[in-house]
């Protein structure tokens, strides 16, 4: 059975715990489907989260998440291809 965590490292599990951690909240307290700005994500938080994850090999820009600032949509522009995307 193939690992799916070495293969998609960015899962929506991943994202809330990162989010949690640059916001200071438990990740009880991170939902996937709300507006991760409104919740107090502001810009540097997010950058800092871009260069995390592009040092880990994610092909991401600043403007893509900030478009799109939820963690669902955020696990499906991290997917790699080959994953099903949401509205795909």
């Amino acid at each position: 059975m193939a690992d799916t965590a070495a293969q998609h490292p960015f899962t929506l599990e991943r994202l809330v715990r990162d989010v949690a951690d640059v916001l200071y909240l438990d990740t009880d307290d991170v939902s996937a489907d709300e507006n991760l700005l409104e919740q107090g994500l502001d810009s540097i938080r997010l950058m800092t989260l871009v260069e995390k994850w592009r040092a880990e090999g994610a092909r991401i820009a600043f403007v893509d998440l900030a478009e799109r600032p939820t963690l669902t949509e955020w696990a499906a522009l991290l997917a790699p291809a080959g994953v099903p995307r949401a509205g795909a």
